[in-house]
């Protein structure tokens, strides 16, 4: 069930218009219900499909946390050229980043928790940084054939990860963005 790791070399892919037909970050903004002064953490944020979209939500500050450098200089790049000033960018791996514990409101980690081994690991840090109430919005492709996303062997079935989430989590509730994509809304208490 855990896959490869994407490479930053394939970036570009992530900046596809086709992808906003599939999942358009403005709708994972509106899932998520986002305060002007949230806090936020995109975990996986890659070169910043969600973050850059997230961090025009908020006042607050948006945790750009990504386990490849050349990912976050991505990342920084297009937040400079947009005039962003609101994004903290961090080299970490999702299961052990240095944000405070109860610091972040809202959250998403976006087509990179099939590729993570330590799953078990990967909530209990999200659950260690989320404040009470937070939400947290973790996107998968869906087990079926579509043109984009990993092969169909990398993906979790969403009955599987909801089954899996609501046991760590609880609270939980499934988000259908495309017959190829879902999300798991998880509210914290």
């Amino acid at each position: 069930m855990t896959g490869h790791r994407f490479h930053h070399e394939h970036a570009e892919r992530l900046l596809d218009p086709k992808r906003k037909e599939w999942i358009d970050p403005e709708k994972a903004v509106s899932v998520l219900s986002v305060k002007p002064d949230d806090t936020i953490m995109d975990l996986g944020a890659g070169n910043g499909y969600f973050t850059i979209p997230l961090a025009q939500a908020t006042n607050g500050n948006v945790y750009a946390v990504d386990v490849q450098p050349e990912m976050i200089e991505l990342l920084k790049q297009r937040a400079q050229q947009l005039g962003m000033t609101n994004i903290q960018y961090q080299v970490a791996d999702v299961v052990s980043t240095s944000l405070p514990s109860r610091s972040i409101d809202k959250g998403i980690m976006a087509f990179v928790f099939h590729e993570v081994e330590q799953k078990d690991a990967a909530i209990d840090e999200i659950r260690r940084v989320m404040r009470p109430n937070g939400q947290f919005l973790l996107i998968e492709w869906e087990t079926m054939e579509s043109e984009m996303g990993p092969p169909l062997h990398e993906r979790i079935p969403s009955d599987e990860l909801f089954s899996y989430v609501k046991q760590k989590a609880g609270n939980v509730e499934l988000v259908r963005f495309h017959p190829a994509v879902y999300g798991l809304l998880i509210r914290w208490e």
